[in-house]
């Protein structure tokens, strides 16, 4: 059984089908939900960063009007903890004792009859503390450090002693700010009860985890819990866990017995959801005077909060970029009394890979080699750390065609050599690459009496376009056109899938709708081949493919019929599969699982007397494995490059040294990358299918921001000579 792959559903730039639902304004987000009865609940927030709280006042906030509860540790019923992911252990459950590990943790939740007479009162309650001296230093000596948590640690030949002996050494330190995940659409959460079920609407990239998690801390089964999340209003990794908000809005409705609502303020989002690590990386290079690396060791410190072991391994990836015969690569943390930090879009590659192509960069300069030069003579075609060929791999490819089309050629190679007026003009390129990643998915697909199909799965659409690839791949493999399909997902009752992070949801759920569809047909076929009233009699179901909604012999169209007819004559009003994926498993393909790849070049200009930087225009050519939908994987790798450009130049996330406040969590003081920041842009795929998944894909959503921050960082190099090792890049550096 097979079904055709040429009809032009997959690759072609589709429109997203839920785009006219979110250009009418009529998609739902979370905070635009509401139910009957339902009360608005509000965050209290500690005002120190360490210690505990002596007493709670809350009588003035529980007489004020509308207030129906004021939840406090003192009051708070006790609840379990959340599972441990893939991601690591769930957030401490809110409430459960009188310590603050930052500055606004929750410390209490206000419920009364309107946002308004919430947000009122809980500016009324008061907490008396007995404040310590709180941790804020990523380099403070007192802080606990984790040495390798999760096993990532890498060491490869002997880098101490190759670096003693190498021709050419470097070796720098680089500093990444903490930045703020910061989507539009605020986060929110409704929670209501009948009896000991429990339906929640909430702002997640992960239905399925939260359901799991809610069910574990109320202590009823999974099949009483249904998370919603049809549309996100944008996550970069903050909705990838199930927030103390969210446990704090079920437990009020299970208190008060009504419906309870919150939406997050700006400012709570600084401290509610996550945020970017901020780190430290110490790099060493050793290489011949003809630009073959011997040695690399790469060593990171990044900031962890006090109860949470997220885990960002900066330097790991470090390990098989490039091939080098000595390699060391550690990463450590310290607890620190910041909020938790989480995933922000390209997780530790976003930091690691600013210091590995920064570093090589100035090793370039420093053998007065061309930087596209040096990363060519150190392509590996291989995994270095196990000699296995990689699953897909085009970055030669990328390198050449991005040079071809930025014209890196008519680059003059001195610093500050180029120049158009009184600006100084700078070309820096860097590689890119996001490792595979990839969880186990279920999906479910169902054709009707009528013809049309209906595909589940409890994924979420976080703008990457789920909704029109998965309906796109589902319309391929049932040889269906593409308005004859449906693709569901944001409901935790339907198949268990991923999460919609690390670039791993579109190859996982790809797998498991490529799955069952390919049941579906299966089933479809075996009917109709077992049927005396059916063209296909005697016909084995492995010589059936399906085009235009018929099932028939391999390229005997006219031997087929359609789903309708095989449905009708056995009585069926659908038919129905379910379908599955697990992560393949690099030793049993024979080979190491890819992820995405790119090269970045990028041209800066600089005012030689202001000191102003403006990124003048990117080229980005990306192997993504098989490309789906071009015209919304551009739109990704557009997104990613805007969020690197905001990395390099504008976000950093200030904590106020002495309280741990944080100083600028407003978008009035937080800056972002808007429209006047962001250059003309040159995207470009290129690669073949991955051979290591059923559906070619590699996911693209993270490899976008990759290598944006150093190819900037080198640029300015170029144009002024100054070589910056901090993000991000301010005015006053280059003055």
């Amino acid at each position: 059984m097979s079904t055709v792959e040429s009809r032009p559903r997959i690759g072609a730039g589709v429109n997203r089908v839920d785009g006219p639902r979110k250009v009418t304004g009529t998609a739902p987000y979370p905070m635009d939900f509401s139910v009957p009865g339902q009360a608005y609940g509000a965050l209290v927030q500690s005002t120190v960063a360490a210690g505990r709280i002596v007493r709670m006042h809350t009588e003035a906030a529980e007489g004020a009007p509308g207030v129906i509860t004021v939840i406090t540790h003192e009051n708070a019923p006790k609840v379990g903890t959340g599972p441990v992911t893939v991601l690591g252990a769930s957030p401490p459950p809110p409430l459960r004792d009188d310590r603050v590990v930052h500055h606004g943790q929750h410390i209490a939740f206000v419920v009364a009859e309107t946002p308004e007479q919430a947000t009122a009162a809980a500016r009324l309650v008061r907490a008396d503390y007995e404040a310590t001296e709180p941790l804020l230093d990523l380099q403070d000596p007192r802080a606990e450090q984790l040495v390798d948590p999760w096993g990532t640690d890498t060491s490869r030949g002997d880098s101490a002693a190759a670096l003693e002996s190498a021709e050419v050494t470097l070796r720098a330190t680089y500093t990444t700010a903490d930045n703020t995940n910061n989507p539009l659409g605020l986060f929110a959460t409704l929670a209501a009860w009948e009896g000991e079920t429990l339906t929640v609407h909430d702002t997640s990239q992960w239905p399925s985890m939260v359901r799991t998690c809610l069910a574990m801390v109320f202590g009823i089964p999974e099949s009483s819990v249904r998370v919603l999340v049809p549309y996100v209003g944008g996550g970069f990794g903050a909705g990838l866990r199930a927030w103390p908000h969210v446990i704090l809005t079920a437990m009020a409705a299970r208190m008060i017995k009504r419906p309870v609502k919150l939406v997050l303020t700006r400012p709570q989002m600084f401290t509610s959801v996550g945020h970017r690590p901020s780190g430290v990386q110490w790099l060493s290079v050793g290489a011949t005077r003809d630009g073959e690396l011997v040695a690399l060791d790469h060593r990171s410190l990044s900031s962890l909060s006090m109860e949470d072991n997220d885990y960002e391994p900066f330097a790991w990836a470090s390990s098989f970029a490039y091939r080098c015969p000595n390699v060391t690569t550690q990463d450590r943390q310290a607890r620190l009394n910041v909020a938790v930090p989480t995933s922000m879009r390209a997780p530790a590659e976003a930091q690691g890979n600013f210091a590995l192509e920064s570093a090589l960069d100035e090793l370039a300069h420093s053998l007065r080699m061309d930087p596209l030069e040096l990363r060519l003579r150190n392509h590996t075609d291989v995994d270095p750390r196990n000699g296995l060929p990689w699953s897909g791999k085009a970055l030669l490819e990328c390198y050449e065609v991005g040079a071809r089309r930025f014209g890196w050629s008519d680059r003059n190679p001195e610093p500050r050599s180029m120049r158009d007026g009184n600006w100084l003009v700078g070309y820096g390129m860097a590689s890119a690459l996001f490792p595979y990643f990839a969880q186990p998915c279920a999906a479910q697909a169902t054709v009707n009496r009528d013809g049309s199909a209906l595909v589940r799965s409890a994924a979420t659409d976080i703008g990457t376009g789920t909704y029109t690839v998965m309906a796109q791949l589902a319309a391929e493999e049932l040889g269906l056109s593409l308005d004859l399909v449906r693709f569901d997902l944001g409901d935790s009752d339907m198949p268990n899938a991923m999460m919609a992070g690390g670039s791993g949801l579109t190859g996982a759920l790809g797998n498991a709708v490529h799955d069952a569809c390919r049941r579906l047909v299966r089933s479809f076929a075996e009917l109709a081949c077992g049927d005396a009233d059916s063209p296909l009699l005697g016909f084995s179901p492995d010589d059936v493919e399906c085009t235009d909604g018929k099932v028939h012999p391999v390229g005997r169209p006219h031997l087929g019929e359609s789903y309708a007819d095989i449905l009708a004559r056995h009585g069926l009003s659908e038919l129905t599969a379910n379908g599955n994926s697990t992560p393949p498993v690099a030793t049993e393909l024979g080979m190491s699982l890819a992820g995405a790849y790119g090269a970045k070049f990028v041209e800066v200009r600089v005012d030689a007397d202001l000191g102003l930087l403006r990124v003048a225009r990117v080229v980005s050519v990306i192997d993504g494995g098989r490309i789906l939908n071009e015209k919304t994987a551009r739109s990704q790798i557009i997104g990613g490059t805007v969020g690197g450009i905001g990395m390099a130049l504008f976000e950093d996330t200030v904590t106020d040294p002495r309280t741990g406040r944080i100083a600028n969590g407003t978008f009035a003081d937080y800056l972002v990358a808007v429209n006047a920041d962001v250059p003309e842009m040159d995207v470009v795929f290129v690669g073949e299918p991955d051979r290591g998944t059923a559906t070619g894909t590699k996911g693209v959503g993270e490899v976008g921001l990759v290598g944006i921050a150093p190819a900037i960082a080198n640029a300015v190099y170029h144009a002024t000579g100054k070589r910056l090792r901090e993000l991000p890049i301010t005015l006053d550096a280059l003055l």
